[in-house]
């Protein structure tokens, strides 16, 4: 799971036009297989994935770790997966859904 996140990273900071405005931190209580909590800060085009979770979140996300995959593959809509109980958000709904469309600009 280490891999995926430094895809992310690395993607995102290789291609900054998706989070140019964007400042934003995320974190993510993954759940079942790879449990792990991480964020994803973005920060005037960068992206940054961190372990430490002291940075105060904008947006918590909780999910399985399949779920996750799902998600960044664009095979699970976030909204779907928020009304079947697939996907909890703790803060701002709108940034959840906002992350989905800059995931899916980067077609991991």
């Amino acid at each position: 799971m280490n891999e995926t996140w430094q895809l992310i990273e690395t993607t995102m900071n290789e291609n900054p036009a998706p989070i140019q405005n964007e400042n934003v931190c995320y974190e993510f209580n993954l759940t079942g297989d790879n449990p792990s909590v991480k964020q994803l800060i973005l920060a005037n085009g960068t992206a940054e994935v961190s372990d430490d979770t002291s940075t105060k979140a904008d947006c918590k996300l909780t999910l399985s770790s399949k779920d996750f995959m799902k998600l960044l593959a664009g095979e699970l809509n976030s909204t779907t997966a928020f009304m079947f109980g697939k996907l909890k958000v703790d803060g701002s709904i709108g940034l959840a859904l906002k992350l989905e469309g800059v995931l899916k600009e980067y077609k991991f």
